[in-house]
């Protein structure tokens, strides 16, 4: 058996665009193993580090971090030209090469997936749901449909012809009748896939059987989710999740650790709204009033690290962090770009709906979300640049009492908060909690 407390979960409590990627980067010097448990590089995680500025898209992000080896489980989504870049992208700016290792169980993303996000997003026109296009909703759709090939699959050159074969079957109706393209030679693609099973094989192994392992030694691992509560498909804003789970309790599944091991769950937020995609966003800012948020936040503003779209942006939600946090079952918030809120007067913090004129506190189902309207309480600004605050001492009355007011709205204790994009940007409120042990 393991000892207590040795896995813990980083998870989005919102639309994802939280600052996982920082929050995981911080927390990884004291873990030997970081995973990522699904989703792909249809997303990215921006780290900032003595090394410079990264957006990581499917290198977990301990990346940067000697003794830790990053795993990408059997819930990824592995696309192996986007990964094997990603890492040469990294040594080629003087990161020491990272240990990375990949389920033999995860799937990989065939080329036809990333043909089927285009030819669909453009086939639905003004109708799109905002992909990324890296072709991750077909991968998922072929995982479920039982039509998807696993890494361990590429080796075996007979059972992956016939993998191929079975998902072309119906694709090429498809491509033909419905998008109007040529079909797919199916010898093509067992070529193209075949010859990246041959350049990804050193990476790949069990990695259930390590982790146990590594459980069974008593070593610790950090398992970082991909998006938010709110894109989830089961919980989230239907239809415009993610194609899969990012919350803590399918980390278990993509991960391959048991249930019980996850004892730390940091749910991150920033300390406003922000999202890249479509779907219902209640405390959307429009005009100035978005550009002037969208400019000051973060290192380069807020724009998305996959896609470089301008990200939405909007004022803190209580109401949707609360229900985030919760499905999430986060035992703790990390709340990042405080320092962004430095040039307000005032902070308006939504605290609850108004739908049909009443009034929740209550997240809605996605049907009602388009008529909700957001009820705000303003908070006094700090007026000034706390960048340089390490401690909780450090910050402004302002800026303690900002903080304070979002742990007792989301109900939750706020551990980690961030003060700036680099790493040493972070005070951690452990100790005020009692979580330094966690």
């Amino acid at each position: 058996m393991s000892r207590k407390g040795q896995v813990a979960a980083v998870v989005g409590a919102n639309w994802g665009d939280e600052g996982k990627g920082k929050i995981t980067d911080v927390l990884a010097s004291g873990f030997d193993y970081v995973v990522r448990f699904q989703g792909g590089n249809n997303a990215g995680h921006t780290v900032i580090n003595e090394y410079g500025k990264f957006a990581l898209h499917l290198v977990p992000s301990g990346a940067f971090h000697k003794g830790v080896t990053n795993v990408l489980g059997p819930g990824v989504a592995v696309n192996v030209s986007a990964l094997l870049a990603e890492i040469d992208s990294l040594v080629s700016r003087g990161v020491p090469r990272p240990r990375v290792v990949v389920s033999d169980r995860a799937e990989v993303v065939a080329p036809y997936h990333i043909l089927f996000d285009e030819l669909e997003e453009k086939r639905l026109g003004a109708r799109s749901f905002g992909s990324t296009r890296s072709g991750i909703a077909p991968f998922y759709a072929d995982k479920y449909l039982k039509l998807g090939i696993q890494v361990a699959d590429l080796f075996d050159r007979e059972r992956l012809r016939g993998r191929v074969a079975a998902a072309l079957e119906a694709k090429n109706v498809l491509l033909k009748h419905l998008y109007g393209v040529e079909p797919l030679d199916a010898g093509a693609v067992v070529e193209t896939l075949a010859a990246e099973g041959r350049r990804i094989e050193p990476l790949v192994c069990d990695t259930v059987a390590l982790l146990k392992r590594a459980l069974a030694q008593g070593q610790r691992i950090l398992l970082e989710g991909q998006l938010g509560t709110l894109r989830d498909p089961d919980h989230g804003i239907y239809p415009f999740p993610t194609s899969s789970s990012p919350l803590a309790g399918f980390a278990s599944v993509g991960a391959g650790v048991p249930p019980y091991e996850i004892t730390r769950i940091v749910a991150v937020t920033k300390a406003y709204s922000s999202c890249v995609g479509a779907g219902p966003f209640v405390t959307e800012l429009f005009g100035d009033e978005a550009e002037t948020l969208r400019e000051k936040g973060g290192s380069a503003g807020e724009y998305g690290a996959t896609t470089g779209r301008p990200r939405r942006v909007g004022w803190f939600d209580a109401v949707a962090t609360r229900y985030g946090a919760a499905v999430q079952g986060a035992t703790e918030l990390a709340i990042t770009n405080l320092d962004v809120l430095g040039y307000l007067d005032k902070i308006p913090i939504c605290t609850r709906y108004e739908v049909d004129c009443v009034a929740t506190d209550r997240f809605p189902l996605p049907l009602a979300l388009d008529r909700a309207k957001p009820v705000f309480e303003m908070m006094p600004g700090w007026k000034n640049d706390i960048s340089a605050a390490r401690r909780w001492d450090d910050l402004p009355r302002a800026a303690k009492a900002y903080v304070e007011r979002v742990e007792e709205l989301v109900g939750v204790p706020v551990r980690h908060i961030s003060t700036g994009p680099s790493r040493e940007q972070m005070i951690d409120r452990g100790v005020r909690h009692g979580l330094c042990g966690r």
